[in-house]
């Protein structure tokens, strides 16, 4: 056996077993919704801050689901399933959001979903920046957060757009196998939701 699949193998049998691993404490898994709202029904909100306001709580229904919350996670570690619970086996942010040295994501998350073992996949499969960590937080500090080119990779609000609308690994969101509850809506949606609530001045909510 070479050393690298030794030490997945020991990885893997501690993280298991519990033997000796301090599991990271997740933040309580939101409320989840089902549905978006169409872009149609924040039409007749005729004030524009409010009408911003609006259009971005009903975004916030996919920013704050597990399937976003779980690899935008606070501490080094991610979480999984709608509960969001800590992964198993134990793995780490590592370089580049992929995992450490020896048990990088590409170890078990393959280019597509494996359903026979319920294993997510994506070629983009990693997680988000440090910056980025959304689990835990008010959905007025995440909307501050998503503005702030310092933490949001250096995106202007057309790039954010763009990735919200576009991104693959995004999308992965609405097509996640398994027992996984799909983000609410369609990426579609979300991307319109998002684009209103840009063009609309992209007001946040308070922090606190």
């Amino acid at each position: 056996m070479s050393a690298r699949l030794a030490a997945v193998a020991a990885l893997a049998g501690f993280a298991l077993a519990g033997v000796g691993i301090a599991a990271d404490k997740a933040p309580p898994a939101p409320a989840m919704a089902a549905e978006l709202k169409p872009l149609s029904a924040f039409q007749s909100i005729a004030d524009r801050k409010t009408r911003s306001l609006a259009l971005f709580a009903e975004v916030g229904k996919v920013i704050q689901h597990p399937r976003c919350l779980n690899c935008h996670p606070v501490g080094e570690r991610p979480t999984q399933t709608d509960a969001m619970r800590p992964h198993m086996p134990l793995v780490v942010r590592g370089d580049g959001g992929m995992g450490a040295t020896a048990m990088r994501c590409f170890t078990c998350h393959h280019d597509r979903n494996f359903e026979p073992a319920g294993v997510p996949g994506n070629p983009k499969w990693q997680l988000a920046p440090a910056e980025m960590a959304w689990a835990g937080k008010s959905l007025g500090a995440i909307c501050e957060q998503i503005k702030d080119k310092q933490r949001n990779g250096g995106r202007d609000m057309a790039a954010l757009v763009h990735h919200m609308a576009e991104d693959e690994l995004v999308g992965w969101g609405w097509h996640p196998g398994g027992k996984r509850s799909p983000a609410p809506g369609s990426q579609a949606q979300f991307g319109a939701l998002f684009k209103a609530w840009a063009d609309s001045g992209a007001y946040c909510p308070s922090a606190g």
